[in-house]
């Protein structure tokens, strides 16, 4: 594989609703799309990194600095044998994974175009249909989240997902469960507690939630396996992980019993892949993450997903849940099962909308 361009797009798309985590809350999305043609064939990326580093220390600018300064000259360097092998040629780079994931994504594209298959088959998915839940950001008010899990649970989503925090937490799920007592239920802290929490989270076991998602220190594995030795509740780690080597010390130290996989937090389908082997071979069910992505991002999710290893809900949602207009054609759909088809046409499944991307396009930056 000959890559002959890489174009740097950021654009900027503002959230049909705003977003809120325990952290941070978000209105407008700034985005770097990585465009890249090679061998008469094009394929495109996503950097899912955020507008600050809150949840990462990554940012859409530091991923343009990196890409422009480092990741592309490195990508022009030579011919691929195979998109696995660009991703060998960045690890001397430390971090800044979601911008390796956003070029190494555009060539599974093309590989995938270049074979005749679908992106999902390249990468080695075996789902035809994937299972689909949602996540619902901090409201202000518990009525206003109790209307918008209804509007959910109709619309079909198998898995509902709740951000927390202190003093948004308890309350919050004792009034959710007394509404929907069945539902599949999920609550995501993103670090908002420590051990001092410890007897406040006990309180959590009484929801019978399927996990609470990363509720100490972002970088931590030790203190959360303390923790899940005193909760019933399943811990999920998301900001821990970073690949199958930290899966492999998270599981081993009995840190977790469910893994997030976000495929640029791990670096790119290649990371993910290896995760995910890692995880089936120790049973340890995984899941898609979200990170508010463009259509284009999405597209990845669901090929992602498509992985056997995929057993649970992730948060791969319909494109009307954040935008307006998406910038790919069909927009992702979710049936009334809560569910996604994986698309089986060569490449992506999902054409880019290039006029709406140009629309907007706030800077672009093209190496050859």
């Amino acid at each position: 594989m000959k890559i002959n361009r890489v174009e740097l797009r950021e654009i900027q798309m503002p959230l049909v609703h705003p977003f809120e985590t325990s952290f941070d809350k978000t209105t407008l999305r700034r985005i770097v799309l990585v465009r890249v043609d090679a061998d008469g064939l094009t394929g495109w990326g996503e950097v899912t990194a955020g507008e600050a580093p809150l949840y990462s220390h990554e940012t859409y600018e530091t991923a343009w600095h990196v890409l422009r300064e480092f990741l592309v000259p490195w990508a022009l360097e030579k011919d691929w044998a195979s998109p696995s092998e660009l991703a060998a040629r960045f690890r001397p780079i430390r971090g800044h994974n979601m911008a390796k994931a956003a070029l190494e994504n555009a060539l599974w594209v093309i590989e995938a175009q270049q074979k005749g298959i679908s992106l999902a088959k390249a990468v080695g998915g075996t789902l035809e249909e994937i299972p689909c839940g949602v996540s619902i950001g901090i409201q202000i008010s518990i009525e206003v989240l109790l209307e918008k899990i209804a509007r959910e649970v109709s619309a079909g989503y198998q898995r509902i997902k709740v951000k927390v925090k202190p003093g948004w937490d308890v309350n919050v799920l004792d009034r959710i469960r007394t509404e929907f007592p069945r539902i599949s239920l999920m609550a995501d802290a993103n670090s908002a507690y420590t051990l001092a929490d410890l007897d406040h989270l006990k309180q959590f076991d009484r929801f019978y939630l399927m996990m609470i998602e990363q509720p100490l220190g972002w970088d931590d594995i030790i203190d959360h396996a303390r923790l899940q030795r005193e909760l019933s509740t399943p811990i999920c780690l998301d900001e821990s992980i970073h690949s199958a080597d930290d899966a492999c010390k998270a599981i081993e130290l009995g840190a977790c019993k469910i893994i997030n996989v976000k495929l640029g937090r791990v670096g790119g389908f290649t990371s993910a892949r290896r995760l995910h082997e890692v995880c089936r071979a120790k049973n340890i069910p995984v899941w898609c993450g979200g990170m508010l992505e463009s259509g284009i991002g999405r597209a990845h999710n669901v090929a992602m997903s498509s992985l056997p290893g995929f057993t649970l809900p992730g948060d791969v949602s319909a494109s009307r849940r954040y935008w307006t207009e998406d910038i790919i054609s069909p927009e992702v759909t979710v049936s009334a099962r809560g569910t996604i088809r994986v698309p089986q046409t060569p490449g992506l499944g999902y054409e880019p909308d290039l006029n709406r991307i140009e629309r907007v396009t706030t800077r672009k930056e093209q190496f050859s």
